[in-house]
């Protein structure tokens, strides 16, 4: 693979799909970092050779670069845009606690609060009887966010971080589950930290449609690309 657009240096490939949230969260990183990749839009019932050869388990995102190099995990992919450019000081660069504070919250919430969050959206859609019990089971870790968002702007400090942009997608799931109970719940710091979010043009970007990739074989830039 030697992708070069414009005679530059050559472009890693991002195989994604466009709803699923870890594949959503590496996007938000890419786009936070002004990092430019090739962006292949895929479904998993039709997922290319070419992204399964790169990487056998076969789920998005997968990060592959011209030199080899593979990144299966979103937030490894986040991490390494971040640690290419973060004109944002996303990392909180002055102060190396923080980001040990950031990946203890995000690995929190991806072990744990995924599993409450799997459980609620089952119980929703089967109509099962627990669904209270998954609702609050899930609400442990959304007040911690609410306590944290009654002291500052953002989960770490009122500046954005790292913790913001990986959660953001499952917190976007919780609040859909449930629509009109979540209007209505105790949690109006992490309502409008939710909404500013969603209704920011960054989000409107980085949720942009494209054709799929195996449809059209089209080159799609995404990220820090002038429009």
């Amino acid at each position: 693979m030697n992708l070069m657009i414009n005679n530059t240096k050559p472009l890693p490939v991002l195989y994604s799909l466009r709803n699923c949230p870890y594949a959503m969260r590496a996007r938000i990183a890419i786009f936070k970092a002004k990092q430019t990749v090739i962006l292949r839009d895929i479904v998993l019932s039709n997922k290319p050779k070419e992204m399964i050869a790169a990487s056998p388990k076969a789920t998005v995102p997968v990060l592959v670069f011209t030199n080899g190099m593979i990144l299966e995990e979103s937030l490894a992919i986040m991490l390494w845009a971040l640690n290419e450019t973060d004109p944002n000081d996303l990392l909180h660069s002055e102060n190396e606690h923080v980001l040990s504070d950031m990946l203890i919250l995000i690995n929190r919430f991806d072990r744990d609060f995924k599993v409450c969050l799997e459980q609620y959206k089952c119980a929703k859609r089967y109509r099962e009887s627990n669904l209270i019990e998954c609702r609050v089971a899930c609400e442990q870790f959304i007040q911690t966010l609410e306590n944290r968002l009654n002291c500052h702007a953002f989960f770490m400090s009122n500046k954005e971080s790292l913790a913001d942009i990986a959660l953001l997608p499952f917190i976007r799931q919780f609040a859909r589950i449930e629509r009109q109970w979540y209007l209505q719940s105790p949690y109006p710091k992490t309502r409008q930290w939710l909404n500013n979010y969603l209704q920011s043009p960054m989000f409107t970007k980085v949720m942009t449609k494209y054709p799929l990739w195996l449809a059209t074989d089209e080159i799609v830039l995404f990220g820090g690309v002038s429009k």
